[in-house]
């Protein structure tokens, strides 16, 4: 094999002498001409309507995932006086996210951590068992590229009438049918768009908002900015995202064993084939009449014939066009199905193996699974109404008083989660002599008052007297904070540490 030179190389703007005898040839010429056989344009795909059982279940999916999308920002969950009334709200202002009665707060993102945790040992789970049913069914790309698909077959017609709409000049039929797809693709995407701002803001006010050129300019941006991806991604981009944009392709396949579930061409009941006449016998030959029903329906625009390829998305419209064409040349169906990798290998239908799904991968996902899970269970029931965090002063880290003692600076936040307002009493526990002082509260008073589903901040001194300073243990002895709920009794407990220049 040639060793690939440097392209510089071919970037030469000086003439080439040829050597006597030789025709001169055109460098630039023949680099320009390579470096264009690299790239080739994009291929539009014309998939055709398909009918069966698994185009019937991506419309129910689609409906759903769709339905759940535009609608959720519209219900409501009454909380209470002084709350958000929607049901789903990511309250970035007030540093809050609400789900119907779940509430968490920004200490308590760990919880929308196990949440992606155990989604994503559930997406290994199912592509370990089905393949990419996440892509062919539920991934967001693949919902709204077949709802522009079906968008654009509602105005230009199915497969056929479309590849001659678009090789036709421009018409006033063309025009009108390009015109009217586009505008519904807009109206699509700038609905998806404004849903999503939605979800972060009081769906019925941003509304009216929006309308009356009253909300927020980063609404209007985000907006828009989700406007025209939809727009891009789901009307133009379609399979190319999928291919070139998205990493899950190239991630699967660390998922898979030889007993996941893939939709595949069954080649030992196919082979060899050929097109068939009606009354023609079927001796020595496959059940494959090679009539492409099965790339016509294709949104990728693939083969499956072909083996396993990165492009599929496991959508299983083959297996319905293939179904349907078998049903009409009187062969068994099933021809193209979901089928294991070791199955895939078969000679007969007598070679196949069963499909297990229990085997170790599967079993391990699951036992994740539901570990993550009860941890955030646990973890939820052990929840405390009541968050403290400590802040020391760093600058300076103490204080030497005139009369020889020490004095720390801390803020101590309190957050109240309950949806009442709370009295607290507190406490410093470590340093036997150690007196506190809260900033603004007189004669000794220890106890703060937090308004319900607030965060209040108080500025505390802890003085260690000059006769005190034995107690310290050198320039950092531990301290301890103990904020006490004084309807409940409940306690929280922070610790620190009380820095000194030493005993």
């Amino acid at each position: 094999m040639t060793r690939m030179e440097p392209a510089s190389r071919f970037n030469r703007t000086e003439p080439v002498e040829a050597a006597p005898g030789v025709a001169r040839i055109d460098v630039d010429a023949v680099s320009s001409k390579a470096a264009r056989s690299y790239y080739a344009a994009r291929q539009p795909i014309y998939p055709k309507r398909a009918e069966g059982t698994f185009r019937t279940v991506k419309w129910v999916v689609m409906a759903v995932t769709l339905g759940i999308y535009y609608l959720l920002p519209w219900i409501r969950w009454n909380r209470g006086p002084g709350l958000p009334d929607q049901a789903f709200l990511l309250d970035f202002a007030h540093q809050r996210l609400f789900f119907g009665p779940i509430e968490i707060w920004p200490q308590e993102l760990y919880f929308i951590t196990g949440i992606l945790i155990a989604s994503a040992l559930g997406l290994f789970l199912v592509t370990s068992l089905a393949g990419r049913m996440w892509c062919g069914y539920t991934c967001p790309q693949t919902v709204w590229t077949d709802l522009m698909i079906a968008v654009e077959r509602f105005w230009q017609g199915d497969r056929n009438a479309r590849m001659r709409l678009d090789k036709s000049p421009w018409t006033f039929e063309k025009i009108w049918k390009k015109a009217a797809t586009h505008t519904t693709w807009l109206a699509i995407s700038l609905a998806t768009g404004g849903v999503f701002v939605f979800y972060f803001r009081d769906a019925p006010t941003l509304a009216r908002e929006l309308l009356t050129g009253e909300a927020p300019i980063v609404a209007y941006v985000f907006m828009a900015l989700f406007t025209a991806t939809t727009y891009v991604l789901g009307g133009f981009a379609r399979e190319q995202v999928c291919i070139y944009m998205c990493p899950w392709p190239r991630i699967q396949a660390a998922m898979f064993d030889a007993d996941s579930l893939l939709v595949s061409y069954r080649g030992y009941r196919g082979e060899p084939r050929a097109p068939h006449k009606k009354g023609q016998p079927w001796l020595n030959r496959g059940d494959c009449i090679d009539c492409k029903a099965c790339v016509a329906v294709c949104p990728m625009g693939i083969d499956i014939r072909d083996g396993a390829q990165m492009e599929c998305i496991q959508c299983a419209l083959c297996i319905d066009a293939c179904d349907d064409i078998m049903g009409k040349v009187g062969r068994p169906k099933g021809l193209i199905a979901y089928e294991t990798f070791r199955n895939m290998e078969a000679a007969s239908e007598a070679d196949r193996k069963p499909v297990r799904l229990v085997r170790p991968r599967t079993v391990l996902y699951s036992v994740l699974i539901t570990v993550v899970l009860a941890i955030m269970g646990w973890a939820w029931i052990a929840r405390s109404p009541v968050e403290i965090s400590v802040i020391e002063d760093r600058n300076p880290l103490f204080v030497r008083l005139s009369d020889g003692g020490i004095r720390n600076g801390y803020t101590l936040k309190v957050l109240n989660k309950t949806h009442q307002a709370q009295r607290f009493a507190v406490r410093a526990d470590g340093i036997a002599a150690s007196e506190l002082a809260i900033v603004g509260h007189d004669n000794g008073d220890a106890e703060i008052a937090v308004e319900a589903d607030v965060v209040r901040a108080v500025k505390i001194y802890i003085t260690v007297p000059a006769t005190a300073r034995a107690d310290l243990t050198g320039v950092s002895t531990p301290l301890r904070f103990v904020v006490t709920n004084l309807a409940t009794g409940n306690e929280v407990i922070r610790d620190t540490a009380f820095r000194s220049p030493g005993p």
